[in-house]
């Protein structure tokens, strides 16, 4: 009789959630966990979205938080009291080297962090849930896509409100052609993480219990700033955030990018805000053009507006005299105008008047849940990185943008490079600080 080599919880858990038809293989753990049951599960980041994301995720019976890592140990004190058993670590490379019997993980850290990390969990074999954006630069995104088809891992990128009912009625409703094909979309978020004004010229004593060399990760070294960078105001920072644009389009653009079935714009333009020193800039406005789809007419213009930048007056009066919410989009078609104010009821409009079409009701479900219950290999997740990662791309290309106000950037997806444009070609990836450097990447 044969020998064969034993498998892995992970990987079993792994080829079930792949879709292998794999024996169930135990190991000796508290629950005796079949690959179909408990997963064990690590946190990196403690509170505010992490925190958000441990508590929806931990709702599952089928989901143990054993680990969590967390540059500020301060900010690890609640989960201390909401999960005592959970082992905290500062570094989340030690947190990786030492909890060797994982099966998933959130990565729920600034921005620029979430490449490296999450592709340091794939790169151990784990089932991955990132907040959004996916990645900070094009570069990453891509790769991120790549590696989890390649190890065929579930992923889900932490755009809840994706399986919000509302966010698949929009979706479902351009599908069904309620407004008829959709020439141009104008979509924008009130927020403004951005700054119109250069850094502190200061260095500030770093806090206890907080590691400011561990926070920093891949970005390169600079003196800490008390209230500047950490913990909220990071969004705002070139090299660690992705301002209004990044942290409310993938949200906002979700179904847009899914409703038209966009590919990647060949055509991209900033005419608003622009980045001052280290921050993003205010008032961002950027046109893209795309090949049309079977949802949009030859050719598909999309435009983007954030703080107090919004849709032109002509674009405004498709909606009669309603006034537009503080964040949200408005579709036009060849029969009407479909107006989706931000997690709220779409509306359709003809000749400036609001009607009573319906749009498809398709419901909605758990976006947290659908990603565990994948992992256990039932069902799928609907924001899985091969449809995350091209959304953030679609993203990104617009922040990028922003740093080059009035040029017209013209994106050859396969290649990953602008044409004609060596300044902008250089922020498509970016260089880890020495010693930080991820295999993948």
């Amino acid at each position: 009789m044969s020998q064969q080599t034993p498998i892995s919880r992970r990987a079993a858990l792994r080829n079930v959630a792949a879709g292998f038809a794999f024996p169930a293989v135990f190991r000796a753990h508290s629950a005796g966990a079949s690959p179909n049951e408990t997963l064990l599960h690590a946190s990196f980041g403690a509170s505010g979205m992490a925190g958000a994301d441990l508590d929806s995720l931990s709702t599952s019976k089928h989901l143990e938080p054993v680990a969590v890592a967390e540059v500020d140990l301060r900010r690890a004190e609640g989960l201390r009291k909401r999960f005592p058993k959970m082992r905290v670590y500062q570094d989340w490379r030690e947190l990786l080297d030492k909890e060797k019997d994982l099966d998933c993980a959130n990565i729920s850290t600034p921005d620029h962090m979430h490449a490296p990390i999450t592709m340091s969990a794939m790169n151990r074999g784990l089932h991955v849930y990132t907040q959004k954006p996916l990645t900070q630069t094009l570069h990453e995104a891509r790769r991120l896509t790549q590696v989890a088809a390649d190890k065929k891992l579930v992923t889900q990128m932490g755009i809840q409100i994706h399986s919000h009912p509302v966010h698949r009625k929009i979706v479902a409703g351009v599908h069904a052609g309620v407004v008829g094909k959709i020439r141009e979309v104008h979509s924008w978020s009130g927020k403004r993480w951005g700054d119109s004004k250069p850094a502190p010229m200061r260095t500030d004593a770093v806090p206890e219990k907080f590691d400011w060399n561990l926070w920093l990760g891949v970005a390169q070294d600079r003196p800490f700033i008390n209230g500047y960078y950490h913990p909220g105001e990071w969004r705002k920072r070139l090299d660690f955030g992705t301002g209004t644009f990044g942290d409310m389009g993938c949200h906002i653009l979700d179904p847009v990018f899914g409703a038209l079935e966009l590919t990647f714009p060949h055509r991209v333009v900033s005419t608003g805000g622009s980045p001052v020193d280290l921050s993003w800039g205010l008032d961002s406005q950027v046109r893209y053009d795309f090949p049309g789809t079977a949802h949009t007419e030859a050719n598909v213009v999309l435009h983007w507006y954030d703080g107090s930048r919004r849709p032109p007056e002509e674009i405004r009066k498709l909606l009669g005299d309603r006034a537009l919410s503080d964040q949200g989009s408005i579709y036009v078609g060849e029969k009407g105008t479909l107006y989706t104010p931000y997690i709220d009821e779409p509306v359709v409009y003809v000749d400036g008047k609001p009607t009573d079409a319906k749009l498809p009701d398709v419901g909605g479900n758990d976006h947290y849940l659908q990603w565990v219950d994948a992992c256990r290999g039932e069902g799928k997740t609907s924001a899985p990185f091969s449809y995350a990662g091209p959304l953030t791309e679609l993203v990104l290309i617009g922040c990028l943008a922003t740093r080059f106000p009035g040029v017209e950037l013209k994106w050859d997806p396969k290649a990953m490079v602008f044409a004609d444009n060596d300044a902008a070609n250089r922020l498509v990836k970016r260089t880890y600080r020495k010693g930080w450097e991820v295999a993948g990447f």
